[in-house]
């Protein structure tokens, strides 16, 4: 079983949120956390999400028995649309 190890200096795990427009969901995932993958149609219930299953998943993963973590969510969303003068 592969342990995982904090890859930031400050011990704070990185997650990317992107919005799937067709979904209508933010979608979040972790190189820092293996297997992470969550989804919530808003910033705040992603991040509870988060919140449960960034501990439960570095325990399965073999790293920390803490079932506290501190993790960082960049969110990032990209629209596009035709202007009209």
């Amino acid at each position: 079983m592969r342990t995982v190890e904090k890859s930031t200096p400050h011990g704070v795990y990185e997650v990317l949120a992107r919005w799937d427009t067709e979904a209508g969901v933010w979608v979040a995932e972790s190189e820092d956390v293996p297997g992470l993958v969550a989804e919530a149609d808003s910033p705040n219930v992603l991040a509870q999400k988060l919140r449960t299953l960034i501990p439960e998943l570095l325990e399965l993963n073999g790293g920390s028995n803490d079932r506290s973590a501190s993790f960082h969510v960049q969110y990032q969303h990209e629209d596009s649309g035709v202007l009209t003068f």
